[in-house]
């Protein structure tokens, strides 16, 4: 697991409050109702702080950002 996973599962774990999430980098965060709406929100404006990439709203495709391995794929395509 590389760096930027790991402060992704980090975020995830701050913000969800579960200290066993990432530990299947391809679960369905939002199927398995890690991540709400609110959550989800935290999570971006996080992730914009963190690695200084812009996540449009209208944008946002929930399937493209409902796993660690995708989050940290679009982080990297945003970066």
């Amino acid at each position: 697991m590389n760096t930027k996973e790991e402060k992704i599962i980090s975020i995830l774990q701050d913000v969800t409050g579960l200290d066993n999430v990432g530990s299947d980098p391809d679960e369905d965060l939002f199927a398995d109702g890690i991540l709400d709406s609110m959550a989800t929100v935290e999570v971006l404006v996080t992730l914009q702080d963190e690695f200084g990439i812009q996540v449009p709203v209208s944008e946002f495709d929930r399937s493209q950002w409902s796993t660690v391995n995708k989050i940290s794929d679009r982080v990297a395509e945003l970066e």
